[in-house]
């Protein structure tokens, strides 16, 4: 069974802009060692040859347009491991040290059938997961729910969400690095003049109270909250909000000294030392980041690897 893939957004998409014409889809089912892709990495592929997302990082990706193509030609799915390359070998292969093992399906009642795309994009808009089972003796998929054998499960989360408190201008350039990840965002600040749909086009705007802001928000376990603001009016009423909640990710702008204050405040309001403890501050991963484009990576990266904590 997989937690599901990070590509499954842009798979999606294409599933609906192609919808009606001939698709095969490849899934990694396994991995062995330093695999380039996670198990449940899907590779949609057009009938005209058009492709979209990766199941080896670049290695194996012709040989599979090939199967795909048999596929959608009448031949069955097929079942394909590809292992180290070397010299010798006749078989393509990945250099990166590690085995994979692909499926390629047809997008039909007789592989992966189309339905199953609209199934999940519903599931997931309603915040639930869903849960898909394919024989890999027979390369037929179909909902857990309605399949009568065991087989390899791939699981479709909600997408990641991320929550931003603070319009200022690190907030534009992590909100596009998470976007660019399938992370949704959410940027929230109760000051009208920072929070404007010119100055943050295309972003989910919230201008309530950032602790009434956490609460709608509502975070799980595939949730981040980043404060950014440095106005303590501000942030610290989201961090409460945020460490009292499931949050994968919490995290707070700022140097060491003012994280310290900010710790200080925190615990006379009331909030326990395991909570926060739970606080990245400063945010971010140490890269030595010195502009807004650079501290917005740092903190992406944080997340991301609070996120995959433990998948891998």
């Amino acid at each position: 069974m997989t937690m599901g893939s990070a590509n499954h957004d842009r798979i999606l998409a294409a599933a609906i802009d192609w919808a009606g014409a001939p698709m095969a889809i490849a899934t990694v089912v396994e991995t062995w060692k330093s695999a380039p892709c996670p198990v449940g990495t899907h590779m949609l592929v057009h009938a005209d040859g058009r492709f979209v997302g990766s199941v080896s990082g670049g290695c194996v990706e012709g040989d599979v347009l090939e199967r795909a193509q048999l596929v959608l030609a009448g031949a069955p799915p097929v079942l394909r491991r590809y292992g180290v390359a070397d010299d010798a070998a006749w078989d393509v292969g990945l250099p990166c040290g590690g085995d994979i093992q692909v499926l390629v399906q047809p997008v039909s009642a007789d592989g992966f059938p189309a339905h199953l795309f609209g199934d999940i994009i519903k599931a997931r808009s309603a915040g639930a997961a869903l849960s898909v089972v394919t024989d890999l003796e027979s390369g037929r998929s179909a909902l857990l729910d309605d399949a009568a054998s065991a087989g390899f499960v791939n699981i479709y989360h909600p997408p990641r969400r991320l929550l931003i408190v603070g319009a200022v201008e690190i907030a534009s350039a992590l909100a596009a690095i998470a976007v660019s990840q399938g992370v949704d965002v959410t940027l929230c600040d109760p000051r009208g003049r920072f929070l404007t749909a010119e100055r943050f086009p295309g972003i989910r705007l919230d201008d309530r109270w950032p602790d009434d802001a956490v609460k709608a928000f509502a975070p799980d376990s595939r949730s981040a909250i980043v404060t950014l603001s440095h106005d303590p009016k501000i942030d610290d009423p989201a961090l409460a909000a945020a460490l009292a909640s499931p949050a994968a990710y919490v995290a707070a702008l700022g140097s060491v000294r003012s994280h310290q204050a900010r710790l200080a405040r925190l615990s006379a309001a009331g909030v326990s030392a395991e909570q926060c403890a739970r606080i990245e501050g400063p945010a971010g991963v140490a890269i030595n980041a010195i502009s807004a484009p650079e501290i917005a990576l740092s903190i992406a990266g944080g997340m991301i690897r609070a996120f995959n904590q433990g998948l891998r």
